[in-house]
C-alpha cells in the first residue's frame, strides 16, 4: 500500500503529460476511427445477410452451383455470374500485369528525367478516368475493331480446334472484351504502385551490381524486382479487386447473359454487372433478395482473393528477407 500511494504522484503526474501533449487523445481518435472501418465491415456483411434471407431459403447452397437465371421463372442460379466475375478478372490481370511491372520499370530506372514527370502524371490520369468512359469508349471504339479485326478472323481460323475462341462472332461484345477494357482500366494502378514501389528500392542495391560490371538489365532483373516483389504482387492484387468489383464498365461490354458459354467471344455476365442492370427492375422479393445474396457472394470472392493476396505478399516478403 505504501509503495501504490508512492507511486500514485507519478504515475498522475504522467497521465497529465501525456493529456497536455495529445498523446492520449490522440491514440482513442485513432482507435476510433479503426473502429469505424471495422463497423462499416460489419454493417455491409449484416445488410447484406438481412436482405439475401428469402433467396437463401429458398435456394441455399443451390444457388452457388445453379446455372439457370429466369427471374419470371423464379430460378436464379449465380453460377455463371461468378464464372464470369472469375475469368474476366483473369484475363484483365493476365494483360494487365507485365505491361503495367515494365511501365513501372521504366518510369523508375529507365526514363529521361525530364519526362519521367509528364509521364507519370498521365498514368495516375488513366487510373482517374471516370469508368463510364472507359465502357462508352469501349462500345463505340474497341468492340467494332475486335469485333471485326481480331474476333472474326481469329474464330474463324481458330474456332474448330480452340473452344475458347469459337464463333460466331456477331455483336462484339463478350468475355473477351470486357477482360480487355478491364486489363485497360487496371493497367495504371498497377503501373503507378510498381513504379512507386521501384523507386523507394535503396540506391546501394544497384550501385553494388553496376561496380561488378552488371547490364542495366541485370541489374532490374537481380536487384529491383527481387526487392520490389511483395510490393509489385500487392500492386497486381490491387488491380484484381478493383477488377472483381468493377460495375459500369462490364455492364456496358460483356453482353449482360446470364449463362457459361465455351467461347471467350461470347456475351457473359459478371455479379456486378447483374447487379447493377437488374436491380432497379426487380419487381418480386425473391429477384431483389437474390441480387442482394449475389452481392454477398461477390463480397465473400473479394475478400478471400484479398486474404489469399495478403498471404502471398507475407510469404514474398518473408522469402525476399531470408534471402538478404
Amino acid at each position: 500500500m505504501i509503495t501504490m500511494e508512492a507511486g500514485s504522484p507519478g504515475w498522475a503526474a504522467r497521465l497529465r503529460r501525456r493529456l497536455r501533449d495529445g498523446d492520449v487523445p490522440f491514440r482513442f481518435l485513432a482507435a476510433a476511427f479503426a473502429t469505424v472501418v471495422v463497423a462499416l465491415l460489419v454493417a455491409i456483411v449484416g445488410v447484406t445477410w438481412q436482405g439475401s434471407a428469402s433467396a437463401r431459403a429458398a435456394f441455399g447452397l443451390r444457388f452457388l452451383t445453379g446455372t439457370a437465371w429466369n427471374p419470371v421463372a423464379g430460378q436464379f442460379g449465380a453460377l455463371p455470374a461468378i464464372y464470369g466475375t472469375i475469368v474476366s478478372s483473369a484475363i484483365a490481370l493476365l494483360l494487365a500485369a507485365p505491361p503495367g511491372i515494365m511501365i513501372g520499370v521504366f518510369l523508375s530506372d529507365l526514363c529521361p528525367q525530364r519526362l519521367r514527370w509528364p509521364l507519370s502524371l498521365m498514368v495516375e490520369l488513366l487510373a482517374a478516368i471516370p469508368s463510364v468512359v472507359y465502357g462508352m469508349w469501349g462500345i463505340f471504339v474497341f468492340v467494332p475493331f475486335f469485333r471485326s479485326v481480331i474476333a472474326t478472323p481469329v474464330s474463324r481460323a481458330l474456332g474448330d480446334t480452340v473452344p475458347l475462341l469459337a464463333g460466331p462472332v456477331s455483336v462484339g461484345r463478350g468475355l473477351l472484351v470486357a477482360g480487355v477494357i478491364l486489363a485497360i482500366m487496371i493497367l495504371p494502378t498497377i503501373a503507378a504502385v510498381s513504379r512507386d514501389v521501384l523507386a523507394v528500392v535503396p540506391n546501394h542495391q544497384r550501385e553494388a551490381l553496376l561496380a561488378l560490371g552488371a547490364t542495366r538489365w541485370e541489374v532490374i532483373r537481380h536487384a529491383l524486382l527481387p526487392c520490389a516483389r511483395a510490393g509489385i504482387v500487392g500492386a497486381m492484387m490491387l488491380g484484381l479487386g478493383r477488377a472483381l468489383g468493377e460495375t459500369m464498365a462490364a455492364t456496358m461490354v460483356i453482353g449482360n447473359t446470364p449463362r457459361i458459354d465455351r467461347s471467350l467471344f461470347q456475351p457473359a455476365s459478371t455479379a456486378a454487372s447483374l447487379i447493377a442492370s437488374q436491380l432497379p427492375t426487380a419487381n418480386t422479393e425473391l429477384h431483389s433478395s437474390a441480387l442482394v445474396f449475389l452481392a454477398l457472394v461477390l463480397f465473400l470472392i473479394t475478400l478471400l482473393a484479398n486474404s489469399l493476396a495478403r498471404l502471398l505478399v507475407w510469404r514474398v516478403a518473408g522469402a525476399a528477407g531470408r534471402s538478404r
